[in-house]
Protein backbone atom coordinates (compact mmCIF):
# COMPACT_ATOMS: atom_id res chain seq x y z
CA UNK A 1 0.00 0.00 0.00
CA UNK A 2 1.34 3.25 -1.01
CA UNK A 3 2.44 5.67 1.74
CA UNK A 4 -0.07 8.43 0.30
CA UNK A 5 -2.91 6.16 1.16
CA UNK A 6 -2.29 5.38 4.82
CA UNK A 7 -3.96 6.53 7.79
CA UNK A 8 -1.89 9.28 10.08
CA UNK A 9 -1.80 8.64 13.56
CA UNK A 10 -2.28 11.43 16.48
CA UNK A 11 -0.57 10.64 19.85
CA UNK A 12 -0.87 12.82 22.45
CA UNK A 13 1.74 14.18 25.54
CA UNK A 14 0.39 13.81 29.26
CA UNK A 15 -0.50 17.51 29.98
CA UNK A 16 -1.96 17.97 26.17
CA UNK A 17 -4.50 15.13 26.44
CA UNK A 18 -7.30 17.27 26.55
CA UNK A 19 -6.63 19.15 23.60
CA UNK A 20 -5.59 16.19 21.80
CA UNK A 21 -8.67 14.56 22.53
CA UNK A 22 -10.14 17.43 20.77
CA UNK A 23 -7.53 18.07 18.04
CA UNK A 24 -8.22 13.52 16.86
CA UNK A 25 -12.19 14.33 17.20
CA UNK A 26 -11.83 17.12 14.65
CA UNK A 27 -9.66 15.27 12.33
CA UNK A 28 -12.09 12.34 12.66
CA UNK A 29 -9.71 9.67 14.56
CA UNK A 30 -8.94 8.47 18.04
CA UNK A 31 -5.54 9.14 19.84
CA UNK A 32 -3.27 6.59 19.44
CA UNK A 33 -2.48 4.52 22.81
CA UNK A 34 0.83 5.43 24.95
CA UNK A 35 1.75 4.24 28.40
CA UNK A 36 4.04 6.63 30.73
CA UNK A 37 5.04 4.39 32.97
CA UNK A 38 7.15 6.22 36.00
CA UNK A 39 9.87 5.19 38.78
CA UNK A 40 9.89 6.29 42.26
CA UNK A 41 12.45 9.22 41.42
CA UNK A 42 10.39 10.76 39.08
CA UNK A 43 12.35 9.72 36.05
CA UNK A 44 9.70 7.93 33.48
CA UNK A 45 9.15 6.06 29.78
CA UNK A 46 6.93 6.27 27.43
CA UNK A 47 5.69 3.49 25.05
CA UNK A 48 3.39 2.87 21.74
CA UNK A 49 1.06 0.39 22.23
CA UNK A 50 0.52 -0.14 18.78
CA UNK A 51 2.37 -0.29 15.71
CA UNK A 52 3.61 2.89 13.98
CA UNK A 53 6.35 1.52 11.58
CA UNK A 54 6.11 3.34 8.05
CA UNK A 55 3.34 6.02 9.28
CA UNK A 56 3.18 9.33 10.29
CA UNK A 57 2.77 10.41 13.66
CA UNK A 58 1.56 13.55 14.77
CA UNK A 59 2.65 13.99 18.54
CA UNK A 60 0.79 16.72 20.83
CA UNK A 61 2.23 18.22 23.30
CA UNK A 62 3.11 21.71 24.42
CA UNK A 63 6.60 22.15 26.41
CA UNK A 64 5.55 24.55 28.71
CA UNK A 65 7.83 24.75 32.03
CA UNK A 66 8.63 22.56 34.31
CA UNK A 67 10.86 20.88 31.89
CA UNK A 68 9.09 17.20 31.99
CA UNK A 69 6.60 18.56 29.45
CA UNK A 70 9.89 19.13 27.12
CA UNK A 71 11.52 15.39 28.00
CA UNK A 72 8.05 13.78 27.55
CA UNK A 73 8.13 14.92 23.94
CA UNK A 74 11.57 14.02 23.65
CA UNK A 75 10.70 10.66 24.58
CA UNK A 76 7.92 10.30 22.42
CA UNK A 77 9.49 11.59 19.51
CA UNK A 78 13.02 9.16 20.18
CA UNK A 79 10.59 6.43 21.10
CA UNK A 80 8.40 6.72 17.32
CA UNK A 81 12.40 6.86 15.07
CA UNK A 82 13.28 3.75 17.03
CA UNK A 83 9.43 2.01 16.14
CA UNK A 84 10.21 2.97 12.44
CA UNK A 85 7.84 5.53 12.34
CA UNK A 86 8.41 7.39 8.71
CA UNK A 87 7.48 11.10 9.58
CA UNK A 88 7.37 12.31 13.24
CA UNK A 89 5.59 15.64 13.42
CA UNK A 90 5.89 17.53 17.06
CA UNK A 91 2.78 19.28 17.25
CA UNK A 92 3.90 21.81 19.90
CA UNK A 93 0.78 24.50 20.61
CA UNK A 94 2.76 26.80 22.74
CA UNK A 95 6.66 26.44 22.51
CA UNK A 96 7.76 27.01 25.09
CA UNK A 97 11.19 28.57 26.36
CA UNK A 98 10.90 31.06 23.91
CA UNK A 99 11.24 33.94 25.52
CA UNK A 100 15.11 33.06 25.44
CA UNK A 101 15.86 33.51 21.74
CA UNK A 102 18.83 35.40 21.95
CA UNK A 103 21.57 36.55 24.36
CA UNK A 104 19.96 40.02 25.58
CA UNK A 105 23.07 40.01 27.97
CA UNK A 106 26.57 38.24 28.75
CA UNK A 107 27.07 34.36 29.62
CA UNK A 108 23.44 33.36 29.05
CA UNK A 109 22.00 30.85 26.81
CA UNK A 110 19.38 31.04 23.63
CA UNK A 111 17.38 28.60 25.04
CA UNK A 112 14.98 28.69 22.37
CA UNK A 113 17.66 27.01 20.01
CA UNK A 114 18.97 24.40 21.79
CA UNK A 115 14.84 22.86 22.68
CA UNK A 116 15.11 23.10 18.65
CA UNK A 117 18.36 20.79 18.14
CA UNK A 118 17.15 18.76 20.70
CA UNK A 119 13.59 18.25 19.08
CA UNK A 120 16.00 17.82 15.42
CA UNK A 121 18.66 15.30 17.39
CA UNK A 122 15.53 13.45 18.91
CA UNK A 123 13.75 12.39 15.20
CA UNK A 124 11.00 15.18 14.72
CA UNK A 125 11.05 15.82 10.90
CA UNK A 126 8.50 18.42 11.01
CA UNK A 127 7.21 20.76 13.82
CA UNK A 128 3.97 22.45 13.72
CA UNK A 129 3.27 25.38 16.84
CA UNK A 130 1.40 28.61 17.27
CA UNK A 131 2.06 32.33 18.10
CA UNK A 132 5.94 31.84 18.58
CA UNK A 133 7.18 34.43 21.02
CA UNK A 134 9.41 35.22 18.14
CA UNK A 135 9.11 34.49 14.57
CA UNK A 136 12.71 34.16 13.41
CA UNK A 137 12.78 31.00 16.06
CA UNK A 138 11.62 29.38 12.71
CA UNK A 139 15.14 29.55 11.73
CA UNK A 140 16.46 28.47 14.09
CA UNK A 141 15.19 24.43 12.75
CA UNK A 142 16.61 22.63 9.89
CA UNK A 143 13.40 20.83 9.15
CA UNK A 144 10.24 22.31 8.24
CA UNK A 145 8.03 24.59 10.43
CA UNK A 146 4.76 25.48 10.20
CA UNK A 147 4.04 28.72 12.30
CA UNK A 148 -0.09 29.19 12.57
CA UNK A 149 -1.37 31.92 13.63
CA UNK A 150 -4.04 32.47 16.56
CA UNK A 151 -5.40 35.38 15.20
CA UNK A 152 -7.96 33.08 12.69
CA UNK A 153 -9.54 32.17 16.27
CA UNK A 154 -9.31 35.51 17.81
CA UNK A 155 -10.62 37.88 14.69
CA UNK A 156 -13.70 36.35 14.53
CA UNK A 157 -14.33 36.55 18.06
CA UNK A 158 -13.82 40.05 18.19
CA UNK A 159 -16.12 41.12 14.89
CA UNK A 160 -18.54 39.32 16.69
CA UNK A 161 -18.44 41.58 19.60
CA UNK A 162 -19.26 44.45 17.31
CA UNK A 163 -17.71 46.99 19.31
CA UNK A 164 -17.60 51.05 18.56
CA UNK A 165 -14.50 53.28 18.22
CA UNK A 166 -12.36 50.00 18.55
CA UNK A 167 -8.74 50.33 18.79
CA UNK A 168 -6.31 47.43 19.52
CA UNK A 169 -3.04 47.81 21.24
CA UNK A 170 0.08 46.52 21.84
CA UNK A 171 1.00 45.75 25.47
CA UNK A 172 4.82 46.33 24.72
CA UNK A 173 7.07 47.69 21.52
CA UNK A 174 7.92 43.75 20.91
CA UNK A 175 4.25 43.00 19.66
CA UNK A 176 3.74 45.86 17.79
CA UNK A 177 3.55 44.08 14.77
CA UNK A 178 1.10 41.93 15.81
CA UNK A 179 -1.16 44.48 16.95
CA UNK A 180 -0.53 46.55 13.58
CA UNK A 181 -1.68 42.96 11.72
CA UNK A 182 -5.10 42.81 14.05
CA UNK A 183 -5.83 46.34 13.29
CA UNK A 184 -5.39 46.35 9.58
CA UNK A 185 -7.49 42.98 9.60
CA UNK A 186 -10.09 45.42 11.92
CA UNK A 187 -9.66 48.33 9.84
CA UNK A 188 -9.15 50.36 13.41
CA UNK A 189 -6.34 52.57 15.11
CA UNK A 190 -3.60 50.97 17.33
CA UNK A 191 -1.68 52.40 19.97
CA UNK A 192 1.18 50.93 21.64
CA UNK A 193 2.39 50.41 25.42
CA UNK A 194 5.96 51.42 26.04
CA UNK A 195 7.08 49.97 29.28
CA UNK A 196 10.70 49.33 31.48
CA UNK A 197 11.54 46.72 33.74
CA UNK A 198 13.15 46.15 36.56
CA UNK A 199 14.19 42.45 35.66
CA UNK A 200 11.92 39.37 34.34
CA UNK A 201 8.23 39.88 35.23
CA UNK A 202 8.50 43.80 37.09
CA UNK A 203 7.47 46.64 35.53
CA UNK A 204 9.27 50.05 36.83
CA UNK A 205 7.51 52.63 33.97
CA UNK A 206 4.67 52.08 31.54
CA UNK A 207 3.21 55.06 29.33
CA UNK A 208 0.47 54.56 26.65
CA UNK A 209 2.00 55.67 22.95
CA UNK A 210 -1.55 56.86 21.29
CA UNK A 211 -5.34 58.17 22.33
CA UNK A 212 -7.41 56.09 23.68
CA UNK A 213 -10.34 58.53 25.38
CA UNK A 214 -13.76 57.72 24.18
CA UNK A 215 -12.51 54.13 22.96
CA UNK A 216 -12.79 50.56 23.48
CA UNK A 217 -9.43 48.63 23.46
CA UNK A 218 -8.62 45.25 22.83
CA UNK A 219 -4.73 44.40 23.94
CA UNK A 220 -3.27 41.67 22.10
CA UNK A 221 -0.31 39.75 23.50
CA UNK A 222 1.44 36.00 22.14
CA UNK A 223 0.67 35.24 25.71
CA UNK A 224 0.02 36.01 29.66
CA UNK A 225 2.17 34.91 32.04
CA UNK A 226 1.96 36.75 35.70
CA UNK A 227 -0.55 39.36 33.95
CA UNK A 228 1.33 42.34 35.24
CA UNK A 229 1.59 43.80 31.89
CA UNK A 230 -1.71 43.27 30.82
CA UNK A 231 -2.88 44.20 33.85
CA UNK A 232 -0.94 47.84 34.04
CA UNK A 233 -1.85 47.92 31.02
CA UNK A 234 -5.77 48.36 31.05
CA UNK A 235 -5.36 50.19 34.14
CA UNK A 236 -3.50 52.92 32.64
CA UNK A 237 -5.61 52.72 29.49
CA UNK A 238 -9.06 53.20 31.43
CA UNK A 239 -7.52 56.18 33.60
CA UNK A 240 -6.90 58.05 30.03
CA UNK A 241 -10.43 57.54 29.72
CA UNK A 242 -10.62 54.33 27.05
CA UNK A 243 -14.41 52.60 27.52
CA UNK A 244 -13.51 49.08 27.74
CA UNK A 245 -10.38 47.18 27.81
CA UNK A 246 -10.18 43.53 26.72
CA UNK A 247 -7.04 41.76 26.45
CA UNK A 248 -6.22 38.50 23.77
CA UNK A 249 -3.55 36.47 24.68
CA UNK A 250 -2.88 32.90 22.95
CA UNK A 251 -1.14 30.98 25.73
CA UNK A 252 -2.27 30.97 29.26
CA UNK A 253 0.78 30.93 30.99
CA UNK A 254 -1.07 32.26 34.22
CA UNK A 255 1.80 31.59 36.42
CA UNK A 256 2.17 33.21 40.41
CA UNK A 257 -0.32 35.50 41.10
CA UNK A 258 -2.09 36.15 38.05
CA UNK A 259 -5.32 34.87 38.62
CA UNK A 260 -6.08 37.43 41.02
CA UNK A 261 -4.30 40.33 38.92
CA UNK A 262 -6.81 39.54 35.98
CA UNK A 263 -9.91 39.33 38.97
CA UNK A 264 -8.37 42.82 40.64
CA UNK A 265 -8.09 44.75 37.48
CA UNK A 266 -9.95 46.75 35.38
CA UNK A 267 -10.06 44.21 32.32
CA UNK A 268 -13.24 43.22 31.40
CA UNK A 269 -12.30 40.05 29.13
CA UNK A 270 -9.12 38.03 28.74
CA UNK A 271 -9.61 36.18 25.71
CA UNK A 272 -6.93 32.69 25.97
CA UNK A 273 -7.03 29.55 23.44
CA UNK A 274 -6.17 25.91 25.11
CA UNK A 275 -3.10 25.57 23.65
CA UNK A 276 -2.07 25.01 27.49
CA UNK A 277 -4.32 23.60 30.08
CA UNK A 278 -5.92 26.35 32.53
CA UNK A 279 -5.36 25.92 36.04
CA UNK A 280 -8.61 27.83 37.51
CA UNK A 281 -11.67 29.04 36.37
CA UNK A 282 -12.38 32.86 36.25
CA UNK A 283 -15.43 34.94 35.46
CA UNK A 284 -13.18 37.11 33.39
CA UNK A 285 -11.30 34.36 31.32
CA UNK A 286 -13.23 33.25 27.93
CA UNK A 287 -11.39 29.69 26.60
CA UNK A 288 -11.58 29.52 22.95
CA UNK A 289 -10.52 26.45 21.23
CA UNK A 290 -7.56 26.04 18.87
CA UNK A 291 -8.58 22.07 18.46
CA UNK A 292 -10.14 22.27 14.80
CA UNK A 293 -7.10 24.96 13.75
CA UNK A 294 -4.11 21.92 14.27
CA UNK A 295 -7.03 19.42 13.13
CA UNK A 296 -7.43 21.26 9.55
CA UNK A 297 -3.51 21.63 9.55
CA UNK A 298 -2.33 18.25 10.16
CA UNK A 299 -4.95 17.32 7.77
CA UNK A 300 -3.34 19.26 5.33
CA UNK A 301 -0.30 18.14 6.03
CA UNK A 302 -1.00 14.42 5.94
CA UNK A 303 -2.50 15.16 2.58
CA UNK A 304 0.15 17.10 0.92
CA UNK A 305 -2.21 19.99 0.40
CA UNK A 306 -1.54 24.02 1.17
CA UNK A 307 -1.72 25.35 4.40
CA UNK A 308 -0.81 28.24 4.00
CA UNK A 309 -4.39 29.79 4.79
CA UNK A 310 -3.42 29.35 8.26
CA UNK A 311 -0.26 31.68 8.15
CA UNK A 312 -2.47 34.77 7.24
CA UNK A 313 -2.70 37.29 10.08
Amino acid sequence: MPYGSTEAKIFSCSQSEALAEKIAKAYGTDLGKVITSKYSDGEFQTSYEESIRGTRIFIIGSTNPGPENLMEMLLMIDAAKRASARHITAVIPYFGWARQDRKDKPRVPIAAKLVAKMLETAGATRIITMDLHADQIQGFFEKPVDHLFASTIFLPYVKNLNLDNLTIASPDMGGSKRAYAYSKALECDVVICYKQRKKANIISHMEVIGDVEGKNVVLVDDMVDTAGTLTKAADLMMERGALSVRAICTHPVLSGNAYERISNSKLEELIITDSIPSVEKSEKIKVLSCAELFADVMYNVHHNKSISSKFIM
